[in-house]
């Protein structure tokens, strides 16, 4: 008994906050999509489920889930694969070898915002260094995403650098010598044995790069505001549109909700799909 209560006061300050901050803000927002309010705000009227089906059935929330799996698509296998690398290329026992990795680890320090200004600065329509870029021109409906995704990766890219980076060095040097005497080249030997273990640090990314991607807002607010003609307007930038108006808080809960769900389906599935590929060193 001693042990369980010591447990369940160590465990409190972590139960307050995400009751708090995510059980009650989930129940308030599944609350608020069963109502519907007046314009000023001021009153709620039941309206039960049926608020629910014509918001997810809709074309607003179809459309913004397509252009939100867009941006996952553009961001999260590129943000990966750059990491990787540049955490391999800097995994090496070189003179100066801290300075570059300090560099490539950098971008964790900046935010969205911050990463944002830099790239409106590079990719602006008007002034931008980049403006004549066409794949990543920010006034056309087919490529603003690409603008967009591009800062997100650059911001991303210093969290996965760390990470994979980590995971790196937690491979240990007998097995990497055990593969080079078996006749293991470099490649042969980072996809045949380096990448196996690295795979726990891989999926834990992928999850969480997914989610970082499906809550996208602030560089579309910065550098798009959600156009051009609708073209970046992801689930978040809807939902921050329609809560703007009292009357259509009710709309953006339940694209909330939805967001949460498709998240988290996402995301499981990500787990259930990925895991089984996944090498732990005790198997």
């Amino acid at each position: 008994m001693r042990e369980a209560l010591t447990a369940y006061a160590m465990l409190a300050p972590s139960l307050i906050v995400f009751g708090v901050f995510f059980f009650y803000a989930l129940y308030e927002l599944g609350r608020l999509g069963f109502h519907e309010r007046n314009r000023t705000g001021t009153r709620e009227r039941w309206v039960g489920v049926e608020q629910y089906t014509d918001v997810l059935g809709g074309d607003a929330f179809r459309d913004g889930l397509f252009i939100t799996l867009q941006f996952v698509v553009w961001t999260v296998p590129a943000g990966l694969v750059l990491g990787v690398l540049l955490a391999v290329a800097a995994h090496r026992r070189l003179k100066g070898i801290r300075f570059f990795q300090t560099v490539f680890a950098s971008t964790v320090a900046t935010s969205v915002a911050v990463a944002s200004v830099i790239f409106f600065v590079l990719i602006n329509p008007s002034v931008g260094y980049l403006r004549e870029v066409d794949f990543i021109s920010l006034e056309s409906t087919s490529s603003a995403i690409r603008g967009v995704a591009l800062s997100s990766i650059w911001q991303n890219l210093g969290l996965t650098f760390i990470i994979v980076l980590a995971g790196l060095q937690a491979v240990p040097d007998e097995v990497l010598e055990a593969a080079t005497l078996d006749g293991y080249g470099p490649i042969r030997r980072f996809f045949r044995v380096t990448l196996p273990l690295l795979s726990p640090t891989l999926l834990f990314l992928v999850v969480v790069l997914t989610v970082f991607a499906f809550q996208a807002f602030a560089q579309i607010d910065i550098l798009t505001q959600g156009g051009p003609a609708g073209s970046t307007e992801t689930l978040v930038f809807k939902i921050f549109r329609l809560a703007l108006e009292p009357r259509t808080v009710g709309e953006a809960a339940v694209m909330g909700v939805g967001l949460f769900f498709v998240t988290l389906v996402v995301a499981l599935g990500q787990f259930l799909l990925i895991e089984r590929r996944v090498h732990y060193g005790d198997r």
